[in-house]
């Protein structure tokens, strides 16, 4: 799919992997919506890109519901869907505090899985009522993001490594449903990039993650994440398909 003059969405856009898709996206000529739960970040990269600001719970039919209907208004009908919104509070299931608390888990479910999922579904609704495009028949495109931790969750990871495993198991069946509408469904796995998260972390803690990446050996840049968004949305025989974005490093238990 050619992305100029596209209509897109980018949730968790207002900052780490969504705003580098997003600035990524309107670079090469999208008209995109910046969605995120917190409206200053939105606000901001919205300017930034001349996008259109749209604030999100994804974890609510209803303000799903709202986005979908004001991006519609101002953009069209959305094709492009790049499902960056989540949350990694790190939680052991038995830890000093006591159990974890149901909530807790739940919420990370609902952010990371039933959000990325709240989102495509509509996307698949929108995109499929469209006129499928001259060049390559398709009508739209999703691209979730996991985790390698979906595959070598750590301790502490439980709840994580649960959201981000259903991503990759929604993958296949999603892209499966899609042929038949002409919507292709693709999951990014990274490794350890510089998001915010990662980058409040102590320097120190930094640098140990960095060196646990054989190559290159750094920390995952969120340009890099978007490069291969912008891949996956040009590549029409790229569907179903979970794709680690790692650096070769296998995570150890801890």
């Amino acid at each position: 799919m050619n992305v100029e003059g596209m209509s897109a969405i980018v949730t968790g856009a207002g900052s780490g992997l969504g705003a580098a898709t997003a600035r990524m996206l309107a670079g090469l000529g999208a008209r995109v919506a910046v969605a995120d739960i917190n409206q200053d970040t939105v606000v901001a990269v919205s300017n930034e890109i001349g996008g259109l600001p749209v604030v999100c719970d994804v974890t609510s039919e209803e303000a799903a519901e709202a986005a979908f209907s004001e991006i519609r208004r101002a953009h069209g009908p959305a094709r492009i869907l790049v499902n960056c919104a989540g949350v990694a509070p790190p939680k052991k299931i038995l830890g000093r505090d006591g159990v974890i608390g149901l909530a807790e888990f739940s919420n990370v479910i609902a952010v990371n899985l039933v959000g990325s999922y709240n989102m495509l579904r509509l996307l698949f609704r929108d995109a499929a009522a469209q006129e499928p495009l001259a060049v390559s028949g398709e009508r739209g495109v999703v691209v979730n993001t996991a985790s390698i931790a979906a595959f070598e969750g750590q301790i502490g990871q439980s709840a994580y490594a649960a959201s981000k495993g259903g991503i990759v198991a929604l993958t296949l069946p999603a892209a499966r449903e899609g042929a038949s509408l002409g919507v292709r469904v693709n999951t990014i796995a990274p490794g350890i990039f510089e998001t915010p998260m990662l980058m409040n972390l102590p320097r120190e803690a930094q640098f140990h993650l960095a060196s646990l990446v054989p190559f290159p050996h750094r920390l995952g840049k969120p340009t890099e994440f978007a490069s291969l968004v912008k891949c996956i949305i040009e590549n029409p025989m790229i569907n179903g398909e979970t794709i680690r974005l790692d650096g070769a490093v296998r995570l150890t238990s801890r």
